[in-house]
């Protein structure tokens, strides 16, 4: 079981940070709060792109997590900043394109922090988290950030 007092910091990247990282964050907030572990981690999200700055998640992201009892309404977007790749100790992008945007920015000694969500699921190592903002499928990247925060979450308590 994790024993520190230091806070594990967990930053969850996608493009614009108004779909998939925002989930991401959300679905991380809850499993914590399940298991009352939420003064152990510090956790926040970020795009790679300055697209939509300070607004708040994509309203159809924010109905889907609210039907699973998630509510994103106060997260603002933001641009990752180089200052994360030091403060945080996890970086999960949702996609190998923003993997590789952050690989391109991120200093060599940290590149180590950088991975992908979906390789906290068995057996999905080099997956990405579909972007829903044209195609739809909100509920459905929920339930699969839903699934690699659970996964998450009980590796880093193990460790």
């Amino acid at each position: 079981m994790y024993m520190s007092n230091e806070k594990i910091k967990i930053l969850f990247v996608c493009m614009g940070n108004i779909c998939r990282s925002p989930t991401a964050e959300g679905a991380f907030r809850v499993q914590m709060k399940k298991l009352g572990v939420e003064d152990l981690f510090e956790v926040d999200s970020a795009g790679t792109h300055a697209y939509h700055i300070g607004e708040q998640p994509d309203a159809r992201s924010q109905l889907s997590a609210n039907k699973y009892g998630v509510d994103l309404s106060t997260q603002r977007a933001r641009q990752v900043h180089e200052s994360d790749f030091y403060h945080y100790d996890y970086i999960f992008a949702m996609d190998a394109s923003n993997l590789a945007d952050m690989m391109d920015i991120c200093p060599a000694e940290h590149q180590h922090k950088l991975s992908l969500m979906l390789d906290n699921i068995p057996n999905n190592n080099g997956k990405g988290v579909p972007d829903p903002y044209f195609k739809g499928r909100f509920d459905a990247i929920f339930e699969m950030l839903n699934r690699a925060s659970t996964f998450l979450l009980n590796k880093l308590l193990i460790s």
